[in-house]
């Protein structure tokens, strides 16, 4: 996955703090992650609350102005098929399950902010290595810039949902990364 010496993600500097969901928010985040369900997938509230019970981290900034959910290796009932093909493969990981920003707060650094927490996050817990996907078809250039940027690398790809959607799975190896 290359070599990340010296790799730092910088945060931007809004004064908003990276924080837990608040679980009172519920609705909220599954409006805003329905609202971009061609790029995250549909949720309803159980599979919310199934999500959300098992992640590693689910932060948010400001009023779910920005939102990652993340999962490791340990959640034993999701059976999304992008954190299975990761399980299948990899013993110790971060996945990163989904992540959305508002559309009034794009371009403010939010989703680069949530991934320097998420990093930290998962430095501190001992993992090193981050995961995740993009849409290939239907495509995501946004989020193939902003990963490629990061320094993530394709690791995989797949035809999911019966071939109606396909993937590009990615990984990030954290060991050289800093999240200042």
């Amino acid at each position: 996955m290359g070599d990340l010496s010296g790799m730092s993600i910088r945060a931007g500097n809004s004064t908003t703090a990276v924080r837990d969901i608040p679980r009172s928010w519920e609705d909220g985040l599954l409006a805003l992650n329905n609202a971009h369900a061609v790029e995250l997938s549909l949720l309803d509230g159980a599979g919310l609350r199934t999500l959300l019970d098992g992640a590693f981290s689910a932060r948010c900034i400001g009023a779910l102005d920005a939102v990652l959910i993340a999962l490791d290796e340990r959640h034993a009932t999701y059976a999304s098929p992008n954190y299975l093909w990761f399980r299948a493969r990899y013993g110790r990981f971060v996945y990163v399950d989904r992540v959305v920003v508002a559309e009034a707060m794009r371009g403010k650094g939010l989703a680069r902010r949530l991934y320097a927490d998420l990093i930290e996050r998962a430095l501190a817990a001992g993992h090193d290595l981050l995961v995740c996907e993009v849409n290939s078809d239907p495509p995501n250039p946004a989020s193939d810039t902003f990963h490629a940027a990061l320094g993530f690398k394709e690791v995989g790809a797949a035809a999911i949902h019966g071939g109606v959607k396909t993937v590009r799975y990615l990984a990030l190896r954290l060991g050289n990364v800093t999240s200042g």
